[in-house]
């Protein structure tokens, strides 16, 4: 599949959004939810923005995906190859069907993640080996861990860069996340222009607010900004630049 991806200055704009004002925006720009439910971060601090590239599970069937051991015929597993396809700063979104008894990727596959540069995954399920990885340097987002294999129990992986629901929502490949400590959120690729422009005045306004809310100043003048304030913003903008 062909993925147009974004630049990395428009990808390191988005990162500079974050996730909490991109969502406030989408829900401007008619986008009612954009937030990848049911997971969280087991990397405190990390802030990534990167074009998704999916992979899909479905309820495990022996006549479709037979019972066996780890390393059994590894070309066939289709959670390498979703890594295979995934470029420097891609982030690897995974439809896991909220299972928690499998472990989508464990520290061999997350290690070859991390040398290739993807910038981390999301996966509405688990991870194994996870001390390892939380110390491996990529942005993490689950809903929990465990000890088991990707395919172990009741799941297995079906379809690489297909349309996929992630904690309820859809992502296609091409899609934009950002996911930061307050979660991840899905950046329809066709939106992004438009909330860069508009998270961008956003942040912009919010950092001069929060520095005089700082100071003392009147909520009620400074948040949201009051028309009162603009020539007041427009120099504290030229005085920044």
């Amino acid at each position: 599949m062909n993925i147009q991806r974004p630049t990395e200055n428009k990808l390191q704009a988005l990162r500079s959004i974050g996730s909490a004002t991109a969502s406030a925006e989408l829900r401007n720009l008619g986008l009612r939810d954009s937030h990848i439910k049911g997971i969280s971060s087991i990397t405190p601090g990390t802030s990534i923005a990167g074009t998704a590239v999916t992979l899909q599970f479905m309820p495990r069937r022996e006549d479709q995906y037979p019972d066996g051991n780890e390393y059994l015929d590894p070309e066939s597993q289709l959670h390498r190859h979703v890594l295979y396809a995934a470029q420097s700063g891609d982030i690897v979104v995974v439809d896991a069907r909220s299972d928690m008894s499998s472990g989508v990727f464990g520290e061999m596959m997350l290690t070859y993640l991390k040398g290739k540069k993807g910038a981390g995954v999301v996966i509405d399920g688990c991870i194994r080996d996870s001390a390892y990885a939380k110390q491996l340097g990529l942005g993490i987002w689950v809903r929990g861990t465990t000890p088991n294999w990707h395919a172990q129990t009741n799941i297995f992986p079906f379809a690489v860069n297909v349309p996929v629901a992630c904690g309820g929502r859809l992502v296609f490949p091409g899609d934009v996340i950002i996911a930061d400590d307050d979660g991840a959120v899905v950046v329809p690729h066709t939106y992004v222009d438009s909330l860069i422009e508009k998270g961008s005045v956003h942040a912009e306004w919010e950092e001069f607010s929060k520095a005089r809310l700082l100071e003392g100043g009147d909520m009620r003048k400074y948040y949201p900004l009051r028309n009162d304030a603009r020539a007041e913003y427009e120099e504290w903008k030229k005085q920044k630049d």
